[in-house]
């Protein structure tokens, strides 16, 4: 049995693409060069919302209109110069944290989802730090300090945010018959 995509599903991966784009403008320059954005709550939002393979493909789309210089990026900035300078890092871990915080809005436990969020924020902070590190021919900790760890409450709260507003969308959107796929039993949308 073949498997295809719907147009749905198309049409709300594009919107959350754009979201995650208007929200990467609201954005405040820091010295390092890697600004201060709403785009990890915009991922993490998208994937509690989408799940992990539809809030993967969003922040992809993402990716890769900005790869081909569309400016959807922070500062209206697109192209590959971006994906592999001081920020690109960080972006790039946008994939894993989209897909780790969908997988953790269907584990029941919202705590121990809330934490596999979490864990796709390390893996993108890590990104991040390792790519700053490597341009700017840095250690890791001096790396962290500048690029990481003063955005870590930021991001830390964005995800919790971000679940805690994303749970209850995804719950309207399966009762509107919009989000679509592997659609939760009735008594699992009231759960949600």
């Amino acid at each position: 049995m073949e498997k295809r995509v719907s147009t749905r599903s198309i049409v709300i991966t594009g919107m959350f693409a754009a979201v995650i784009a208007v929200l990467a403008q609201v954005a405040l320059p820091m010295p390092s060069g890697v600004p201060v954005t709403l785009q990890t709550f915009a991922i993490a939002l998208t994937g509690v919302v989408l799940g992990a393979k539809l809030g993967m493909a969003a922040a992809g789309v993402y990716i890769l209109l900005g790869a081909v210089g569309v400016p959807v990026f922070s500062g209206f900035a697109g192209g590959l110069g971006i994906l592999f300078g001081k920020s690109g890092g960080f972006i790039w871990g946008f994939l894993f944290l989209a897909l780790l915080c969908g997988l953790g809005c269907q584990i029941k436990n919202k705590v121990v989802g809330w934490g596999l969020g979490i864990v796709g924020l390390a893996v993108c902070h890590l990104l991040g730090i390792f790519q700053f590190m490597v341009l700017m021919k840095m250690g890791f900790a001096e790396s962290a300090l500048l690029v990481s760890v003063p955005f870590l409450i930021k991001d830390v709260v964005s995800v919790a945010f971000a679940f805690v507003l994303g749970l209850q969308i995804r719950k309207q959107l399966f009762r509107a018959d919009i989000l679509q796929g592997a659609v939760p039993k009735k008594e699992t949308v009231e759960k949600l």
